[in-house]
């Protein structure tokens, strides 16, 4: 059974730092590139950065570029998203995605950033 699992999410202030985590297992994670989305009420869910299978590249959007870093473990089938500085903005549920010729999400998890 495919699962990708999110952890993390919390309400931080603006400023504050996060470090997201999602485990995957089902399937052979270090085949597959890994990506980082995310989705704010009433928008469209956005890409947010994407690491390749070894690691050795990595992108981000423009809104989070030198703010946020993408990681990944193959050892433990994790991939982690670093996020600093953290703005209102950031506001969203984020979620983990696995892609190769199938694709997988995760179930989201809230990153709220709030005074």
């Amino acid at each position: 059974q495919v699962q990708l699992v999110e952890s993390g999410g919390d309400l931080v202030r603006p400023g504050g730092s996060l470090k997201l985590s999602c485990t995957a297992s089902g399937f052979p994670f270090r085949h597959y590139l890994m990506s980082w989305y995310r989705q704010a009420p009433g928008k469209e869910r956005e890409l947010v950065a994407y690491i390749s299978q070894i690691g050795d590249t990595t992108n981000y959007a423009g809104s989070v570029k030198g703010r946020f870093t993408i990681s990944r473990d193959n050892a433990k089938n994790t991939v982690y998203l670093q996020m600093n500085s953290l703005k209102p903005e950031d506001t969203a549920v984020y979620y983990c995605n696995a892609q190769l010729i199938q694709e997988y999400w995760g179930q989201g998890t809230q990153v709220t950033v709030s005074s």
